[in-house]
Formats: C-alpha cells, sequence, structure tokens
C-alpha cells in the first residue's frame, strides 16, 4: 500500500511516500480503508522525536492517529461487517491506505469524510478537559487558543453545557468566536485587565489549548491558584503547578458516538481549512506546525 513514512527524526522533510506492507486485522481489529486523515500537532511533535518518553515510535513509523473510512477487514471479536463507515483512532497510523482500529464508531450518513475524521482527537481532548475541570451551567470558562481545533470543540461544548465562554484568539478571529457563542479577547500582554473587563465577577476554570505562556495570566485571573486550571500545550506547566492534560479517556467511543452525532445534525463543527493529497502530507505537517492553519487540515489517500 502506499502511505506516509519517516525513517528519522526530523522537520517535515523527513516524510516521503513510500510502499508500506498491508497490515491485517488481528483479534478486536478491524482494517480500513482510509478516507481521512487528520492531521493534528501531536504528529509533528512525534515526527521531530519530543515524545518518544510518552508516545515510544519505533522507526520506520507512519503518522496519523485519527482517521474515517471504510472497513475492508474484520478481525475476531469485532462487531462490525465489512462496508461499514466508521471514524475513529488507527493504532497503525492514519496516512496510509490502510490501517488498523480498535477505537471507532459508525460515521453518520450525512457526515462528509474530511468533517469526520477532523472530529476524534479534537473533541475527545476537549471533553476530557472539560470534565477535568468540572465546568457546569452558569460558570465562566476562559479558553487560551479558541479558535484551533480543540478551542473551537470545548467552545462549542462548553456552551452548550451552559457555560459562559471567553475565549482569546487574534483579533481576526473574533467574528468566528462569536458564531460560537463565546465572548472573544486578544491574546498577549494585558489579557488579564481585558478578560477582567468582560468577566469582572473572575473565571471559574482555565482551559488552556494555546501553551503561549499564558499560564501566569490563568493563575491571576483564578485569585492566585492554580486549581481549575489545566493546560494541553505549555511545556511548563509543572513549574506553574498547573495539570498537563494527555492521553485519553477509557472507551473513548462513548464520547465520540455522541460528537459525530452533534456534528451530523449540524451542532458540533470543526472547521477543515485543507485538504492534502497524501502525496503533500509534508505541506501539511509544515502548516500545522506553524500554528496558523486556522482549523483542520486532512489528508486523503
Amino acid at each position: 500500500m502506499e502511505a506516509i513514512v519517516f525513517e528519522e527524526f526530523g522537520g517535515p522533510e523527513v516524510l516521503h511516500l513510500a510502499e508500506a506492507e498491508e497490515p491485517h486485522a488481528g483479534h478486536g481489529q478491524v482494517r480500513v480503508r482510509v478516507k481521512t486523515a487528520g492531521v493534528n500537532p501531536v504528529d509533528y511533535k512525534i515526527r521531530h522525536g519530543w515524545m518518544q518518553e510518552v508516545v515510544p515510535t519505533p522507526l520506520p513509523a507512519i503518522p496519523g492517529v485519527e482517521f474515517a473510512g471504510i472497513v475492508d477487514e474484520v478481525g475476531e471479536g469485532v462487531t462490525a461487517a465489512v462496508g461499514d463507515e466508521v471514524v475513529g483512532w488507527t493504532t497503525t497510523g492514519a496516512y496510509a491506505q490502510y490501517a488498523l482500529a480498535e477505537s471507532f464508531v459508525p460515521k453518520p450518513a450525512g457526515l462528509d469524510w474530511a468533517d469526520a475524521a477532523a472530529l476524534p482527537v479534537a473533541t475527545e481532548t476537549a471533553q476530557r478537559v472539560l470534565d477535568l475541570l468540572g465546568v457546569r451551567a452558569g460558570e465562566t470558562l476562559l479558553v487560551h487558543g479558541a479558535a484551533g481545533a480543540v478551542g473551537t470543540a470545548a467552545t462549542q461544548l462548553a456552551v452548550a453545557a451552559g457555560a459562559k465562554v471567553i475565549g482569546t484568539a487574534s483579533p481576526a478571529r473574533h467574528d468566528y468566536l462569536r458564531e460560537l457563542g463565546a465572548t472573544p479577547v486578544a491574546y498577549g500582554e494585558g489579557l488579564v485587565a481585558r478578560v477582567r473587563d468582560v468577566a469582572p465577577e473572575g473565571v471559574d476554570a482555565v482551559f488552556d489549548t494555546a501553551g503561549k505562556g499564558a499560564l501566569p495570566d490563568s493563575i491571576e485571573l483564578r485569585g492566585g491558584t492554580t486549581d481549575r486550571i489545566i493546560t494541553i500545550a505549555d511545556p511548563e506547566a509543572a513549574a506553574h503547578g498547573v495539570t498537563f492534560s494527555a492521553g485519553m479517556v477509557e472507551n473513548p467511543e462513548i464520547a465520540l458516538a455522541e460528537h459525530v452525532g452533534l456534528a451530523a445534525d449540524g451542532r458540533l463543527r470543526i472547521p477543515v481549512v485543507g485538504v492534502f493529497p497524501l502525496a503533500e502530507a509534508a505541506k501539511a505537517q509544515a502548516l500545522s506546525e506553524t500554528g496558523h492553519a486556522g482549523g483542520k487540515l486532512v489528508v486523503t489517500p
């Protein structure tokens, strides 16, 4: 099969299209013919070798953790059938014509392939952190990087739960955040004053998806405490006594099934701003690594 492969850690240039051995479904697995694969920040972090302690990656490797595709091989102990359209997480790399999966849910017929592949990582991360923060109706949540994929998901899920969301983003993205139901503020110097202007009663929780040094301001806005502040992106979290959340919850399919249903109904959206052919996966990752993609990127085998 065709796949994107890297044999050494490094920049986007280490990614190349190659012939790889087709995987086959084992017990508890399906093999899918990948229609679309999501591009995530974790992909380039793994490619650089920065995640070895958390996600050991033997080389050569195929990148990509989320997919949407069609089941074409079923292992023992799986209720799915050949021909089923599914979306989920892969164990063998999604930037390929075929991938194996153990965690997946049916893809609603009305959900576009690219939109489907945009959901698993962003919505699982958003829901996991909102649950850890214990965000409730009537509370005020500050989301750093609210216009990104995870921030977009978190904002919509929190608003739907009845929370008030203040989202940081560049001014060019403020109208977008208003469409999601959030109150936008510009990030950077003076953030504390701007947040207090729109939330004089304070913020109840902070979700940092950006990792751009906003933790000291977040602690100040929480009255000097690190309680109910979580980051998924700032490597200085421990130095500030802030929780860094990584990994996945058990049985992520439960929440994903709900999220794909919401997306199919138009009540949850992760805008896809770039669709790249498999051979141009390096371009997609390079754009992702800039942090300025402006939405979700996917590749299509």
